[in-house]
C-alpha cells in the first residue's frame, strides 16, 4: 500500500512538473511573440513598413512558417489599415492600379510551394538578403516612365508569388514604388494600400490551407498589444532622430535574419 502511494505521489508529480515545464514553454514563447512584434512595430513606426517582413522573419526562427504567417496576419492587416487614409488615394488608384491587380492575383493563384512546405524558410531567407542588400547598397532604380503599367503588373505578379510562398510582400514591390519618386505622405499611403491588399490576399489563401492553424488567443492578443505599442515608440523616435538611420539598421537586421534561415 503504501509503495502504491508512492508511486501515485511521484505520479502527481512528475504530471505536475510536465505542467510546469509547458507552462513555462508557453509564457516562452508569448515573451518572444512581444518582443517580435513590438520591434516590428517600432520599425514601422519610424519607416512605414518593415512590421511583417521582420515579424515574420523573427516568428519563423521559433514557428512553423505557416503557423507565423497566421499569427502575422492580423497585426500586420489592422496597422496596415492607418496608412491607408490620405489626400493622395484618387492619384495613387489611377498610378498603381496594375500593381495592386496583379499583387492580389499573384498571392491567391500563384503556382508556388505553400507556406506548410519546407521550401518556405529558405526562399525566405533568400528573399530577406536580396532586400537588405539593396537597401544598404542604397540603389535607386531608374524611373520607370511610360512603361510604368507594365513594370507595376510586373513588380505586383512577382510580389504576389513571393507573398504565398513566404508571408513576406516587400519584394520587388517597395524598390518599384520607390523609383516612382512620390512624395512621402503618398508613399507612406501606397505602402498601407499595398500591404494591405497582400494581407487580405494571403488570408484568404491561407483559408484553404488545412495546416495553417488559426493563432492562438493568448498570442494574437498579444501580438495585437506590443505592435501597435511599438508604432507608437517608433513615431515618437522618427521625430526626433534621423529615419535613414533605422532603415539602414533595419536593412542589416533582415540581412542577418536571412543569413541565419539560409544556414538553418
Amino acid at each position: 500500500m503504501r509503495r502504491c502511494a508512492m508511486d501515485a505521489q511521484a505520479g502527481h508529480a512528475d504530471h505536475a512538473g510536465m505542467n510546469e515545464i509547458g507552462d513555462a514553454m508557453s509564457s516562452g514563447r508569448l515573451a518572444w511573440v512581444a518582443f517580435c512584434f513590438l520591434l516590428a512595430g517600432a520599425i514601422k513606426g519610424v519607416t512605414g513598413m518593415g512590421l511583417p517582413t521582420l515579424a515574420m522573419a523573427l516568428l519563423s526562427l521559433v514557428l512553423p512558417a505557416a503557423s507565423a504567417a497566421t499569427l502575422m496576419l492580423v497585426p500586420a492587416l489592422l496597422t496596415n489599415i492607418a496608412q491607408c487614409f490620405g489626400r493622395h488615394g484618387g492619384t495613387l488608384l489611377r498610378r498603381l492600379w496594375p500593381l495592386w491587380l496583379a499583387l492580389v492575383l499573384g498571392t491567391l493563384f500563384a503556382p508556388v510551394p505553400s507556406l506548410a512546405s519546407g521550401t518556405a524558410r529558405p526562399v525566405l531567407g533568400g528573399v530577406l538578403l536580396a532586400y537588405g542588400a539593396f537597401g544598404l547598397a542604397r540603389l535607386r532604380l531608374p524611373a520607370p516612365g511610360r512603361f510604368a503599367g507594365g513594370l507595376g503588373a510586373l513588380a505586383g505578379g512577382l510580389g504576389g508569388a513571393l507573398s504565398a510562398a513566404t508571408g513576406v510582400f516587400v519584394m520587388p514591390m517597395v524598390p518599384y514604388l520607390q523609383a516612382l519618386a512620390l512624395s512621402r505622405a503618398a508613399l507612406i499611403q501606397a505602402l498601407g494600400i499595398s500591404f494591405t491588399l497582400a494581407s487580405l490576399a494571403l488570408a484568404a489563401r491561407l483559408g484553404g490551407l488545412e495546416a495553417a492553424e488559426p493563432p492562438e488567443a493568448p498570442a494574437l492578443g498579444v501580438a495585437l498589444a506590443t505592435a501597435f505599442a511599438g508604432m507608437g515608440l517608433g513615431a515618437r523616435w522618427r521625430q526626433r532622430l534621423p529615419a535613414a538611420h533605422f532603415r539602414r539598421a533595419l536593412y542589416a537586421v533582415l540581412m542577418l535574419l536571412g543569413s541565419l534561415m539560409l544556414a538553418g
